[in-house]
């Protein structure tokens, strides 16, 4: 008699589940590989160790076997430890559990095998195809026998092993930068060596540099693109002043902030014979110094943005270009891109002309020295006689242009912002509200008409175009909003689709309440993100069918591209129309990328400087409105400086408090007080941590008691 085999084999049971493709019970996989009792036994054990490694699903008591997937992604990591890993052409991103974010780093390019655990897909990294950086800003941290070093970044879950020796010289809490020699494997650890000593942070605020050193943003320019630079001669040539339209003697002038150094746009306006508002916007010709493939072009593609950081600004051009030879510095010939707009008295677009051009700017205006000329001030006046009427009669076509965009159903967020104004050491002098007025309001307003008209003409002339697009919000989030605003006590019908003017009429009616910041801040956080792409979506927020970025090239590199389509289609040229898609798809999604990471930037080192100014004034109470209800507390907004805090619910000793989710509140289970979003309360500030810029509080009341 043959001998039976010491079945089943995991080869066997996957054989059979492939066949079958439904889910099978377990007492016919035993019966169809006709095992006995105790082959029966060691089938448990496989299906059981088959359902831990996600080779197969258990669907109602049944056994399935899924085909392994494998996935290529981008590591996208989460401050609690785990991570999602971003599948290119994936609606859903795929959960990363903790321990598989010990072994990479945030923007990791890896091979991963997608599992089944407890009933949802999760990863298994099975290798890293491309490491997204090598170096590692952090602490040091001495233990008896070792020395660690902490990355600051919340996003990373790695500790590193330094040598001893780097450790010898330095003492705990030292920031330094380390390069990374080895990743962690299965069976050695992480390990780096510090590569520069940034300082102590009782000795030294470093906050700012943490941050550029965090993101690796860069702060030099290449050789070469100096070089490049340094060898464009500073006079404009006589033949292309000749080929240009000639405006300098018209009166144009620029309106910044007041600590500005590049110019980017200047306006002037006239009334035509027939009474119409003849609007000229003229835009830095940043297109003739920076040619396509230079290097200087290569930096400022790969840079994208001008980085904004409240004691300095990282260029994405060199200063020879943005502060001197593209900027529309008052008094000087300059080369500019103008777009020539005629709108009759209902603010109706009749004429534009788009053409390269040679201005000379009569006044560099502050926005505020700019409203006090539009109120009147006698002494700005006499300072500046030549501007009053223009300005005068922009703010007229501002109010016509304004009330058009309105009636389309522009969404006018307006948010309060606050300005951190920096010491010459780099220090948090104070955190002011930043004041926004009609100067601010006329400026937006031109560059807006400026930019349909741009994305206009190209669509037009049907030329590609790097659209500036803003889908309309998803579904979820916006029923979500109408959750909390039914919380606040505004209930409001679903409408059949999703207009612009639907969200305008919900700030509108909270207009001059307590709550309207915060339902402004709500409606905004509803909306989708706006990004650039060659397919035009329309602009949902601004209620625009066509728009585009035209009106800053100096400090943003979609204007730049822009620029250079606009010249082709004015000079007739022949483009590759698939080509030009493709690259800006391409194009599109890099500067969308890098917009993100330009304004996580601005916020990040704003809310360290907040907390590191709030430092000074622990102790102190301030009022405030709640903004946001989660489990373990509320945040609550200061009236005063706009610096967000969370008062953590276990620091209310007054009563034990429950989290009402779906009305975001928490309720006194004895008492029945209520704290909800959008009240006002008083708090004091208890504690501050300056390296992730955030901020304690307690209410006012419980610390009094």
């Amino acid at each position: 008699m043959a001998e039976r085999d010491k079945g089943p084999t995991e080869r066997q049971v996957i054989e059979l589940l492939k066949k079958r493709k439904k889910p099978v019970p377990f007492l016919q996989i035993a019966k169809l590989l006709d095992l006995d009792k105790k082959e029966r036994k060691k089938l448990k054990k496989l299906l059981k160790k088959l359902k831990k490694e996600g080779k197969v699903k258990v669907v109602g008591g049944k056994f399935l076997y899924e085909e392994e997937e494998i996935v290529v992604g981008r590591v996208i990591p989460y401050p609690a430890g785990f991570g999602f890993l971003e599948v290119e052409g994936r609606e859903k991103d795929i959960y990363i559990p903790p321990f598989e974010m010990q072994k990479v780093l945030e923007g990791d390019l890896v091979k991963a095998k997608v599992v089944q655990f407890r009933g949802k897909k999760e990863v298994r990294i099975e290798k890293v195809l491309k490491r997204s950086r090598h170096e590692v800003v952090g602490k040091v941290k001495k233990e008896e026998k070792r020395c660690l070093l902490e990355p600051l970044d919340k996003n990373t879950h790695i500790t590193f092993l330094l040598p001893k020796k780097d450790c010898a010289r330095l003492k705990e809490g030292t920031v330094v930068v380390a390069k990374i020699t080895s990743f962690p494997t299965p069976k050695t650890p992480p390990r780096a060596k510090v590569k520069e000593v940034l300082g102590h942070p009782s000795e030294k605020f470093l906050a700012i540099d943490l941050l550029i050193k965090k993101y690796n943003l860069p702060t030099d320019y290449p050789p070469e693109v100096l070089e490049e630079t340094e060898a464009i001669p500073e006079e404009l040539p006589a033949e292309e002043i000749e080929r240009r339209r000639d405006l300098r003697e018209q009166v144009c002038f620029t309106i910044d902030p007041e600590k500005a150094r590049d110019f980017d746009d200047a306006v002037a306006i006239e009334r035509t014979p027939e009474g119409y508002y003849r609007l000229f916007v003229h835009i830095a010709d940043v297109s003739y110094y920076v040619r396509p493939g230079s290097a200087t072009d290569q930096e400022a593609y790969k840079r994208g943005f001008t980085f904004y950081l409240p004691d300095r600004a990282l260029h994405m051009l060199p200063e020879k270009l943005s502060a001197k030879l593209c900027s529309l510095r008052p008094d000087e010939d300059k080369l500019a891109f103008t777009c020539e707009m005629v709108f009759d008295e209902k603010g109706n677009l009749l004429f534009y002309d788009i053409y390269e051009s040679v201005i000379r700017s009569k006044a560099r205006l502050t926005y505020n020295e700019a409203l006090s000329i539009i109120v009147g001030d006698p002494a700005l006046e006499k300072k500046f006689p030549h501007v009053v009427e223009p300005l005068r009669l922009m703010e007229d076509l501002y109010r016509i242009l304004s009330r058009k965009r309105w009636e389309k159903g522009s969404i006018d967020f307006d948010l309060p912002e606050a300005e951190v104004i920096v010491d010459e050491f780099g220090e948090p002098a104070a955190v002011v509200p930043y004041e926004r007025h009609i100067a601010h309001r006329i400026i937006e307003q031109f560059m807006i008409s400026a930019n349909e008209t741009v994305a206009l003409h190209l669509e037009n002339a049907g030329y590609p175009c790097l659209y500036r697009v803003h889908e309309p919000p998803d579904e979820e989030r916006v029923e979500n909003l109408l959750e909390i605003l039914a919380g606040l006590g505004y209930k409001v019908k679903k409408p059949k689709e999703f207009t612009p003017k639907f969200f305008q009429k919900i700030i509108e009616d909270f207009e001059g309440k307590p709550e309207e910041q915060l339902v402004r801040f709500l409606t905004l956080r509803a909306m989708s993100r706006a990004k650039y792409s060659p397919h035009n979506l329309g602009h949902f927020g601004l209620a625009s069918e066509h728009y585009a970025h035209f009106t800053s090239p100096i400090r943003r590199y979609p204007d730049l591209i822009v620029h250079r389509l606009l010249k082709a289609s004015l000079r007739g040229e022949e483009l590759d129309f698939d080509e030009t898609v493709a690259y800006l798809e391409e194009a599109g999604e890099h500067l969308s990328a890098q917009e993100r990471l330009a304004d996580e930037v601005e916020w990040e080192a704003i809310d360290i400087l907040k907390a590191r100014y709030m430092r000074s004034r622990l102790g102190e109470v301030f009022e405030g409105i709640i903004t946001g209800v989660v489990q373990f507390g509320f945040f609550v907004e200061l009236k005063e400086t706009l610096v967000e805090g969370l008062v953590r619910i276990n620091t209310l000793t007054d009563d034990d408090y429950v989290f009402d989710e779906p009305a975001h509140r928490f309720v006194g289970v004895r008492t029945g007080k209520v704290y909800r979003l959008g009240d006002t309360v008083k708090v004091k500030v208890l504690a501050v941590d300056e390296e992730r810029g955030k901020i304690e509080l307690m209410l006012a009341e419980e610390s009094q008691e």
